[in-house]
């Protein structure tokens, strides 16, 4: 913490002392809500809306549309928001990002900004990671929601598309933010307006907003369609990339001669690239009898030759995609799920296909595209929930123009939060990491290893087992 920090209080220390005032007004009427019959309370709902209908706006019935919220989250759930989900509440109807710690009640906290801002009839959208946290959430806060007098929408994978309009109709849709996108995809592809499913981009609650909004952020949606018919080119590419050698490296050196390099092509392990090296692009043009395969009238076939061997020399079967039933289909690296009727892009499936033997399918051609990042900034308003995003703080007030206030806890953290822990290279990193696990394992006290994919856990599980360690 800077001096400055120190004598004027951080940014989030700052805007608090401005929320507390409105905490504060949603606290007194505790009292007031809590003598409601239940009838009393479910007619809020109505004379709320009539309150802005009249001209006041949502900051003006805040206090009431809260008090209202958390008086029925109290008798629907058992649940009442303490003063620190309330604030939580207050930021993220501001359009900020609400950092909380985990076990905080994020989940709660939603039901008050979601509830406020869907008086309005232009529809909330709450976004999660999965489709097992939209259906509970939907399911768990829906009843606080449908007690209010509001309709709850769900918007996953096995939502058909006849019932998605209806889902995004109401007042308050919970969903994935692979579905939110694919349907606004979707949309933009529909011939007529009642084919679309989606309405106003009103107010969207993002949680685990660091992960969506940061981490995901440039990971493109891409609706493809059916092509032109593969060429036979993928099988001869391929038939020549079997008769390579390879080096594989764990990262290639942009200053080493390739020339001397006594192989066809190169695989940077790191980069997840496989390139052909000077004696290789020999090998090519005797193979394809060209005079020079980097001549812009070989485009096409360099490309073909550069999947070929990407297939062949970085692409795993069983590790990056399976075959099941004469298909290749994509294991996702984060998750390990099948990942059905999903396929690589720029020929790579075709090329994989080509490799494995079974039916080279039609080429694919690119519909409608977009990312996350561009997807979450069409929202008039958006607001986000994590329990790490102070450190992103610069690229969410840049791209997103949010900024992040820190919520106190309601009690204080009886946890020890260690700084981090850096290291020259990843090879230190894990070491140290198995050495930790040793230390505990020693002790007979379990411990939790998250790694960010399966590639890494199966690094560590290596290692583990050649120390003997159970895991």
């Amino acid at each position: 913490m800077g001096l400055m920090d120190k004598i004027f209080g951080t940014y989030s220390e700052r805007e608090l002392k401005r929320i507390y005032p409105i905490r504060d007004k949603v606290l007194s009427l505790e009292e007031q809500y809590s003598k409601m019959s239940d009838k009393e309370l479910k007619d809020m709902t109505p004379k709320l809306k009539e309150r802005l209908a009249n001209g006041e706006t949502l900051d003006d019935i805040l206090p009431d549309a809260f008090a209202t919220c958390r008086e029925a989250a109290w008798r629907v759930l058992g649940m009442k928001h303490f003063p620190v989900q309330i604030i939580g509440g207050i930021v993220l109807h501001q359009g900020r990002i609400a950092e909380m710690k985990t076990g905080e009640g994020k989940t709660l906290v939603a039901t008050l900004p979601a509830y406020l801002n869907a008086l309005t009839g232009k529809g909330v959208h709450i976004v999660t990671v999965n489709d097992y946290l939209a259906k509970r959430d939907s399911e768990w806060m829906g009843k606080v929601y449908r007690f209010l007098g509001l309709k709850v929408g769900l918007v996953i994978h096995e939502v058909p598309p006849q019932a998605r309009k209806a889902m995004y109709a109401a007042d308050i849709t919970y969903g994935t933010n692979n579905e939110f996108g694919f349907d606004y995809l979707r949309d933009n592809m529909a011939i007529y307006k009642n084919a679309m499913v989606q309405r106003d981009h009103a107010f969207a609650i993002v949680d685990e907003v660091d992960s969506i909004l940061i981490d995901e952020a440039r990971t493109p949606l891409i609706i493809s369609g059916q092509g032109e018919k593969s060429s036979q080119l993928y099988e001869i590419a391929d038939r020549f990339a079997a008769q390579l050698s390879c080096l594989r490296v764990k990262e290639v050196d942009a200053k080493e001669e390739q020339d001397d390099i006594d192989a066809d092509y190169i695989v940077d392990e790191k980069a997840k690239t496989a390139t052909l090296t000077p004696h290789g692009q020999k090998r090519a043009e005797a193979y394809f009898k060209v005079e020079n395969l980097s001549d812009p009238a070989n485009t096409t076939l360099q490309h073909h030759i550069n999947q070929a061997i990407k297939a062949r020399g970085v692409m795993q079967r069983d590790v990056d995609y399976v075959v099941r039933d004469g298909q290749v289909i994509i294991v996702d690296e984060f998750t390990g799920r099948l990942m059905f009727g999903r396929r690589y892009n720029e020929g790579l499936h075709q090329a994989i296909e080509a490799k494995e033997g079974v039916k080279v399918e039609h080429e694919s051609k690119t519909l409608a595209t977009i990312t996350f990042q561009n997807y979450f900034r069409l929202y008039g308003k958006l607001s986000g929930m994590t329990g790490t995003a102070l450190t992103e703080e610069e690229e969410f007030r840049h791209t997103y123009q949010l900024d992040v206030i820190e919520i106190p806890t309601n009690k204080p953290v009886a946890r020890k939060d260690n700084p981090d822990a850096v290291y020259k290279n990843e090879r230190g990193k894990i070491m140290a990491t198995i050495a930790r696990i040793e230390q505990c394992h020693a002790k007979g006290q379990p411990i939790l290893v998250g790694t960010v994919s399966i590639e890494k856990s199966e690094e560590l599980s290596k290692i583990l087992k050649a120390k003997g360690v159970k895991h």
